[in-house]
């Protein structure tokens, strides 16, 4: 069995404004005919194009926007003629745009088993399931219902994989490792592997047993290579809705609270407790067993090295409150004219020292 035919369409199914605002249920302003053949940037728009504006500070770019229509907040100014979906969410209602556009589902593996996969006969394998090519799955191990397996994926002893979840190409999930339903692992994904424990001793560093477990509950996506640890003992766990981006590290012991979302390049050390809906910026960096509130945000490489619960954002090295954070980035870049104006003072000061010098003698 190969993989299912390429169902992925590489081209949009082009749709009038009229339509595509019965579709959202968005209030259209100006021409119903115009035909949408495709999506694009505010930038790149042109007149057969759908764009939309969520964020303000690309405002300043509608002005010499081209599109042939734009889904935006109706406080929102765009040049004349140009027609507007009206949305309260912009954002997720371009995201509802795109499967409008592209409503075909991306390539899969078909249900069955390919026979180059190795299955032992003591893993529970469910109802439609699609099994690729090179894919090993341990004795012990469940795979629910309608799960795909891509190419060169490991499911691990005893592992358990529930209902309609997607396991990537050369994706690993080790022993131990329980998933919820509906849960997607990105490509080359390592799950399970143990946590970064060692004891120092006078002959070196020994290794510390990881025998503990990772459990991710339903709904979760994690992407592309990224790691996340067993315990060492208990628990690592990713509770229902997150969504982790690429090259992210999760340490062992970690708790990771509901529909929290971090981006690339993000650590998590050992231990450390993360709220629900929480959202933290690309190579954050988090020290182990501390505690972040729920709710709160984390700004792009900041580094948080104390546990903290209040409202609004943290940034910085080390993480501080936003405001406080960028009180102190503004004093440290004034300090090359506070130096160049001390260094004035010293030389006025020197001056007069040497002038007084020579009255007195």
């Amino acid at each position: 069995m190969d993989s299912a035919p390429n169902s992925c369409r590489d081209y949009p199914v082009a749709i009038t404004a009229g339509e595509l605002s019965e579709l959202l249920g968005c209030r259209m302003e100006g021409n119903s005919a115009v035909r949408l053949t495709d999506l694009a940037t505010i930038e790149e728009a042109g007149p057969e194009h759908l764009t939309f504006l969520a964020n303000p500070r690309y405002r300043s770019r509608l002005a010499s926007c081209r599109a042939g229509a734009i889904i935006i907040d109706e406080k929102e100014i765009t040049p004349a003629g140009m027609t507007r979906l009206v949305s309260k969410q912009p954002y997720i209602d371009f995201q509802r745009a795109l499967m409008a556009f592209y409503p075909i589902s991306a390539p899969s593996v078909a249900p069955g088993i390919h026979p180059s996969s190795v299955i032992a006969p003591e893993a529970n394998i469910g109802a439609d399931v699609g099994i690729g090519a090179m894919v090993v799955v341990e004795a012990g191990a469940v795979v629910g219902d309608r799960t795909v397996l891509f190419p060169h994926s490991y499911i691990g002893h005893k592992s358990i994989i529930g209902s309609d979840c997607v396991i990537g190409v050369n994706a690993v999930i080790r022993h131990k490792v329980t998933l919820g339903s509906r849960v997607v692992i990105g490509d080359g994904a390592v799950i399970g592997y143990d946590g970064f424990g060692y004891a120092p001793t006078p002959g070196g560093y020994r290794k510390i047993p990881q025998v503990g477990a990772v459990v991710i509950e339903d709904d979760v996506e994690i992407g592309a290579n990224g790691c996340i640890d067993r315990a060492t003992i208990g628990t690592t766990r990713i509770k229902r809705g997150v969504k982790l981006d690429n090259l992210i590290q999760i340490a062992h012991g970690v708790q990771i609270g509901e529909h929290t979302v971090i981006a690339a390049q993000t650590g998590i050390s050992g231990s450390t407790r993360i709220g629900a809906w929480v959202m933290m910026g690309g190579q954050a960096g988090l020290t182990g067993h501390i505690e972040i509130g729920d709710k709160m945000i984390i700004g792009a490489q900041a580094g948080v090295t104390k546990s903290f619960d209040i409202k609004g954002m943290i940034s910085g090295y080390p993480a501080r409150p936003q405001m406080e954070a960028m009180r102190i980035e503004a004093a440290v870049s004034q300090l090359p004219e506070l130096l160049k104006r001390m260094r004035a003072l010293e030389k006025k000061l020197e001056a007069n020292t040497s002038g007084d010098a020579n009255v007195n003698a």
